[in-house]
């Protein structure tokens, strides 16, 4: 199932995962997708390491679930740090496990060294990826407050609407203002931009390190809710984090966006609270 084929009248529900790095972190990922599974996602996203990283484990476990599972997984590809070869038998190893969607990304180099391989921007993997003979379906990031090393915001929005109207549709990274989104997307449309861009939501369950990736993504903080949050711990926190995210997808849905992309940090609990209140999804189930 192609993930533009689900993006219409009806919101779709999705959610993020990462690779696992040990035992216990895979036993955690293996009953978090179990759990989550019974909500009927629309599909589930699986991400990579820094540019350079190695793509096998996101691999294993999005052939394993579109093999195992009624929903299909995206794989995330970066391409900073690879050759075009590199990413070529990448693309074939998916097409080959029954794979078809995937996010297109640049990647960081890691630790913030020199880039190196045949890329540079997601925009050469997103051309690499569509002349595939697989027909990948084909997503790129979006970053509402803007990409954090973008020249400026007019730059950054003509780069975007180029990159998104080679693809299928876009996740956005993650933000807290609504306004940001309805910003985005009509700064798009004055580009002629109307591919679908859907919202991704961070639940903030432990608001020190999303803090950190806040200010590695250019993502402003609302001190209000984080000092409130700040203040709980144990389940009142994760009550409070999913009631927070949640009146955050209220809004987009209000807005219009064509769903709902969940990151999960690998852990169930506070993405079935916000579930559990959310309107009837598009899935592959019913």
């Amino acid at each position: 199932m192609r993930v533009s084929d689900l993006l219409g009248n009806q919101p779709t529900l999705s959610y993020e995962f990462f690779p696992p790095s040990d035992e216990e972190a895979q036993r955690r990922l293996a009953e978090t997708l179990e759990e989550l599974s019974q909500t009927g996602p629309s599909f589930v996203s699986v991400t990579c390491g820094a540019g350079g990283a190695s793509h096998d484990r996101t691999q294993k476990i999005v052939v394993d679930i579109c093999n195992s599972q009624p929903f299909p997984a995206m794989a995330h590809v970066t391409c900073v740090g690879h050759t075009r070869s590199d990413i070529v038998a990448l693309l074939d190893n998916y097409a080959a496990g029954g794979v078809v969607n995937i996010l297109a990304l640049a990647g960081d180099p890691p630790d913030g060294s020199a880039i190196i391989g045949d890329f540079k921007y997601a925009f050469e993997l997103v051309e690499l990826v569509r002349s595939h003979p697989a027909g990948f379906c084909v997503a790129v990031a979006a970053h509402p407050e803007v990409h954090p090393r973008s020249l400026g915001r007019n730059s950054d929005r003509q780069h975007l609407a180029a990159k998104l109207n080679m693809a299928d549709f876009a996740v956005t990274q993650f933000f807290f203002d609504v306004d940001d989104y309805v910003r985005l997307l009509d700064e798009l449309a004055a580009l002629r931009c109307d591919k679908p861009v859907l919202p991704g939501v961070m639940p903030v369950i432990w608001p020190k390190s999303v803090r950190r990736y806040a200010e590695m993504n250019g993502s402003a903080v609302p001190e209000g809710l984080f000092s409130r949050l700040e203040a709980f711990s144990g389940r009142d926190r994760i009550e409070a984090a999913a009631e927070a995210a949640w009146e955050l997808c209220d809004k987009l849905l209000a807005a219009g966006a064509p769903g709902i992309h969940l990151y999960t940090l690998n852990r169930c609990e506070v993405s079935r609270l916000i579930t559990n209140k959310l309107p009837r999804h598009k899935n592959t189930i019913s």
